[in-house]
């Protein structure tokens, strides 16, 4: 049985294919415990690409990192500057607050246990 926690956020970033592992560094260093990549497709105004006249779908990661709230803004900034996500056509990032979170048992870098069995 475990406890839920709450004054999580979920930060969710998408890039170009291959540029997963430096954002997962990069928040690993900004002190995230980790995160979840899945693969996707994009379809934006920067995704218009054709070979021999074929239009081509880019490829995207997906990148799910759940952090403290007070860890937010120290790792949202760390994806921003190793993603370049600050220049056109690299990708986005946005922050979704989470009410309620199970499963994440592990310490916090401030100490505090996210939930205990």
């Amino acid at each position: 049985m475990s406890e839920e926690t709450k004054g999580c956020d979920l930060i969710v970033t998408i890039v170009k294919k291959g540029f997963s592992e430096q954002i997962i560094q990069a928040s690993i260093k900004a002190g995230a415990k980790g995160g979840t990549v899945v693969f996707g497709r994009g379809t934006g105004i920067h995704e218009k690409q054709k070979i021999l006249g074929i239009p081509i779908e880019p490829e995207k990661e997906i990148i799910f990192t759940v952090v403290s709230k007070q860890q937010t803004e120290d790792i949202l900034e760390a994806i921003k500057q190793a993603g370049e996500l600050d220049k056109p056509g690299m990708g986005i990032g946005f922050v979704i607050s989470l009410d309620r979170v199970i499963g994440m048992c592990h310490l916090l870098s401030d100490g505090t246990m996210i939930c205990k069995y």
